[in-house]
This record gives C-alpha cells, sequence and structure tokens, in this order.
C-alpha cells in the first residue's frame, strides 16, 4: 500500500526532471539561433576595422562572445580541413609526401606571416562589410589552430591495426562506411585532446589576432583578445586582471559544456578487450543523454538521414569499384591543372627572388643570426617541456580522477595568453639579473609544453586496459612497465605532439621576443622578433625573408628527425594483435 505513492512520486519526480532538461536544451538552441542572427547582423554591418576598445568591465561579456565566436568557427574549419587533409594524406601514396611536407612548412610559419597576405585578400573581397576583417581573423586564428590537429588525424589513420583493417574488408564496408566505423573512431581520442590544445592555441594568439599593424593601417576587433592588448599596451593591470578573471571564466565553461563531455564519449572509442575499471564520467554528457527532445531528434532526423547517407555512399562506392576506363578528357584537365599549378608556383618563386634581391648583406647576417637564436631557445623549450609533461601526461592519463582535476587545469593554463602576463614575468626576470633573452624561453615553454602534454595523456588513455593488467600480473616494476608498456603504447602520439610543438614553439617566437609594455618595444635577437619588427614597419621583403628561413629550419629539422621517427611509430610500434 506504500509503495504506490512512492513510486507514482517517482514517475513524477522523473518526467519533470525530464521536462526541465528539454526546457533547458531548447533555451540552449534559442541562445544559440538569437547568437547567430546577432552575429550575422554585425558581420555583415558596414566595416569598422579600427573599433573603440573599451577598457571598462562592463565590455567584457560583449567580448567575450565576440571572441568566442571567433574561436569556435575557426575551430569548425579546423577540424574539417584535419579531417579531410589527414585522409588525403594517408591514403593517397602518390601525394602522402608532398602533403606532409607542405603540412611541414605550413605549420612552421608563424601567425603574423600569413597576416598580410591573408587580412588584405579578405578586406579587398569584403570592402565594405565587417565580415572581410572578422573572416581574416578568424584565418589567422585557424591557422594557429589546425595543424596539430592534422597531424593527429594522419598518424592515427597510418597506426590503425591491421586486423581492423581486415576486418572491415571482410565485412565489405565501403569508403564512407569505414571512416565512419572504424577511422573517425579510432582517432577520435587524440582528435578530442589535439582539439582541446588547439583551441588553447586560438586563445594563446587571440592578442595577436584581434590587434595588429598592417603598415600605416590599424586593425583592432573587439573581443578579450584585443581588451587585454589594450590594457597590457597601457599597463593598466586592474584591466588586465579583469580581462583575464572573464578569460578564465569562459575557459572553465567550455570545459564543463564541451570538453569534459567530449572526454567521456571518446572514451568507448579506445580500442582493447577488457573494459577499464575507472572510466571518466560527465555530468553534463549523462544529462544530455537523458532528454527527451534530443533522443526524438535523434531518432526523427539524424538516424533516418544518416542512413540515407550511408546507403548513397556505399552506391557511390559500387560504382567507383567498378572497373572503368578512364576517360580521355580527365587526363587531359589533369595535366593542364598541373601544368598551371606548376607555373604559378615557379612564378611565385621568381617575384620571391626578386624581392630577396633588394636586401642588404647587414639583413642577410642578422636572419641567419636571429634563426641560431630562435632556433637555439627551440631546442631548450622542447627539452624543458618533455622533461616534466611525459610523466605528467601519463599520471594523468592512467588515472581518471586525478583527470578529472588536472585537466581542466591544464586546459586553463594553455588557453590563458602568457602575453597578458609577460610584463610580470618579465620585471621579475630582469630584477634576478635576467632580460628577455631568457623570459622569451619562458614564454616559448609556456605556449608549446601543452601539444606534448596533451598528446602524451591522449596516449596514455589509448593504451588497451588488457596490456596494463598484463603488466601487474606479472609484476612488471617502474622501468619494466615504462620500457614495454609505457613508452611503446605513448610513442606515436608523443611524436605528435614532438612535433606540433617544435612548429608551435617557432610560432610563439614572434610574441616571445618581441613586446610592446607603456610605450615601449622589448626585442631581443631571433627570427620571431625580426618577423615582428618587419610585420610593424611593412618591410615585407625582410618578413619574407625571416619566414622562408624560419620554414626552411622547421622542414630540415622534420625531414631529419621527426619523419624517421614517424615511420618508427607506425612500424615497430604499432598496436597490433
Amino acid at each position: 500500500m506504500t509503495l504506490r505513492p512512492q513510486l507514482s512520486r517517482t514517475v513524477i519526480g522523473e518526467r519533470t526532471w525530464s521536462a526541465l532538461l528539454d526546457l533547458v536544451v531548447f533555451a540552449a538552441v534559442l541562445a544559440g539561433m538569437y547568437g547567430l542572427l546577432v552575429m550575422t547582423r554585425y558581420w555583415f554591418g558596414a566595416m569598422t576595422p579600427a573599433a573603440e576598445i573599451s577598457r571598462s568591465p562592463r565590455a567584457l561579456p560583449r567580448y567575450a562572445f565576440y571572441s568566442v565566436v571567433r574561436i569556435a568557427v575557426a575551430y569548425l574549419l579546423s577540424l574539417l580541413f584535419a579531417l579531410v587533409y589527414g585522409y588525403i594524406a594517408a591514403y593517397n601514396k602518390r601525394l602522402e609526401g608532398l602533403m606532409v611536407a607542405v603540412l611541414d612548412v605550413l605549420q612552421s610559419i608563424p601567425v603574423l606571416s600569413f597576416l598580410p597576405g591573408v587580412m588584405l585578400a579578405m578586406v579587398a573581397l569584403f570592402p565594405t562589410r565587417q565580415i572581410g576583417v572578422e573572416f581574416g581573423a578568424i584565418l589567422l586564428i585557424f591557422t594557429g589552430q589546425v595543424w596539430n590537429m592534422a597531424f593527429s588525424f594522419y598518424a592515427s589513420l597510418k597506426s590503425i591495426p591491421r586486423e581492423l583493417r581486415e576486418a572491415a574488408r571482410i565485412y565489405g564496408f565501403g569508403k564512407w562506411q569505414r571512416f565512419v566505423e572504424l577511422e573517425l573512431p579510432y582517432g577520435a581520442i587524440g582528435l578530442v585532446w589535439n582539439s582541446m590544445v588547439s583551441v588553447a592555441g586560438g586563445w594563446f594568439f587571440l592578442m595577436a589576432c584581434e590587434m595588429f599593424v598592417l603598415g600605416k593601417r590599424d586593425f583592432r576587433l573587439p573581443g578579450l583578445g584585443s581588451y587585454l592588448q589594450t590594457a597590457a599596451s597601457a599597463g593598466d593591470t586592474s584591466a588586465i586582471f579583469w580581462g583575464l578573471g572573464t578569460m578564465v571564466g569562459v575557459i572553465l565553461l567550455i570545459d564543463q559544456l564541451v570538453w569534459r563531455p567530449a572526454i567521456a564519449w571518446s572514451d568507448k572509442f579506445k580500442f582493447e578487450q577488457v573494459e577499464s575499471g575507472s572510466q571518466p564520467t560527465s555530468a553534463v554528457l549523462n544529462l544530455l543523454r537523458r532528454s527527451n527532445l534530443l533522443e526524438r531528434f535523434r531518432t526523427a532526423v539524424m538516424a533516418p538521414l544518416a542512413e540515407r547517407i550511408s546507403l548513397r555512399a556505399a552506391r557511390q562506392t559500387e560504382v567507383a569499384e567498378a572497373p572503368q576506363p578512364t576517360p580521355h578528357w580527365k587526363m587531359v584537365v589533369g595535366m593542364v591543372v598541373g601544368a598551371l599549378l606548376g607555373g604559378a608556383i615557379l612564378y611565385s618563386l621568381f617575384q620571391a627572388a626578386m624581392t630577396l634581391k633588394t636586401l642588404t648583406r647587414p639583413e642577410l647576417v642578422s636572419t641567419l643570426q636571429g634563426a641560431g637564436a630562435t632556433w637555439a631557445r627551440v631546442i631548450a623549450s622542447l627539452l624543458i617541456a618533455a622533461a616534466w609533461t611525459i610523466p605528467a601526461g601519463v599520471a594523468i592519463g592512467f588515472n581518471p580522477k586525478l583527470a578529472r582535476f588536472a585537466q581542466p587545469f591544464a586546459q586553463l593554463a594553455a588557453s590563458v595568453p602568457a602575453t597578458a602576463l609577460f610584463p610580470v614575468l618579465l620585471l621579475a626576470l630582469i630584477r634576478m639579473g635576467g632580460g628577455l633573452g631568457v623570459g622569451s624561453i619562458l614564454l616559448m615553454l609556456l605556449g608549446t609544453q601543452w601539444y606534448v602534454l596533451f598528446n602524451v595523456i591522449a596516449g596514455a588513455m589509448a593504451i588497451p586496459t588488457d596490456l596494463r593488467e598484463v603488466a601487474d600480473v606479472f609484476h612488471f616494476g617502474q622501468w619494466a612497465r615504462w620500457r614495454t608498456v609505457i613508452l611503446p603504447g605513448i610513442f606515436p602520439y608523443l611524436v605528435t605532439g614532438m612535433v606540433t610543438a617544435s612548429g608551435g614553439a617557432w610560432n610563439a617566437s614572434i610574441v616571445a621576443e618581441y613586446f610592446h609594455f607603456k610605450g615601449q618595444t622589448l626585442q631581443t635577437i631571433g627570427l620571431g622578433a625580426q618577423i615582428s619588427s618587419a610585420t610593424d614597419s611593412g618591410n615585407w621583403d625582410l618578413l619574407l625573408l625571416s619566414t622562408i628561413v624560419m620554414a626552411a629550419l622547421v622542414v630540415a629539422v622534420n625531414r631529419s628527425l621527426w619523419r624517421p621517427l614517424y615511420r618508427l611509430a607506425q612500424t615497430r610500434y604499432k598496436l597490433e594483435g
């Protein structure tokens, strides 16, 4: 008799809770649509490239909204690019070497080196609308986010176990079904953690992307980056802490609403035969799974749409796999396109050579000296980063309870622009007898160590539970565990982290070696300082030379060191049964 009212109250409580969840989801959708409307109205309004940046805390919510939208759009473009580029590079034997080399070059080019061409092209494309300047800033953020994601997905595809590929072939998977059922899930863990560090990189370079000088033109976009840059330039400590506090709040909110659910969701794609006893959890993900509104949307819209796409892709695969002769006109078109691209490359090389002829001997000497100095700082920052991120990343990846607390902290530390804190750090170093030469290493370390840490965490989480249990059963010692299980398991992820950290260190040099503070310009010898100085003064000849030298150095190191390690990861340390 007493169970019925209690059961009834339980059912009513669950229905009420489900209705509240649906209401929250509906409100979030409405808020997103309203935000999209606001941004569309702003982007297609009249162009105001030099917006007045207020240091009042009241402007921070609006600035935070603009910055989050720019970073989100840049991330979506980065994710799409990473999936397409990584897939083609992994499976097209003819283009693989060229595409990986291009990726090496592009990741080594600093954000400011993309700035003149990208921004001038966007402004010329939309001369009267704000969308030109906005999309230029988004593309600049994109150049700071995309490369490690593309490297991660490419490395994941190359390391898929042979037995999984054979199973997909036996069951007759087409390209689309293999991508959805095998390749994307296998690369999910690496993509999630590299997405976090990519977005952190977007926050790091936000100050350079939202407020900069291009020759005689001043570009200032409303956002958190321009707010912090304005506050740092004015030496307004109060405004700096208001801006950093807002950024911290936004990053923590994104961590709870996006990254923690993504980590918990991606854990199901771990390649193992024994289920892990402790798994990452997310309260937000659990609530979303209990929403009736989302469940109805999934069953009524998403599931039928996915089924139609799969059926159409399967039909196209059957037609494509049928033996058909290559049409003559396709061969002709391919040769014409190849000839045009080759001609464009040769013309660009000729124009670059003519441009570099105007450089003086002192400029060439200073460029070589700066290259040596920056290279030494990059090596120092990589060694320091690896010394602490490898043990810390393994500890976090093996312990979900520790990851629950350490991951938001790491995400926060990686996202806060070190340039906003650099005045305080620089003053402290000067008092201790150091200077910008030492301070630049610290700033490069703050901007690049996270690439290694997040990839090591992803690698540690991807190690199958059964391998760790075997090590426990045979009572492996600490050194034996590291030598036979941990280091081989994280090796492919570690190589990806070191490659992207190396490129990130070169990128960070543009803000680490050249800094504006209270109307003064502090700089030290280095390629980063030369690139920043050339951008400020509009010296495009010196900017081109510095960028070419930096790209050549990064490609040389990648070819002589990182590429052989990639091949080793794809052969000896590939996880197979």
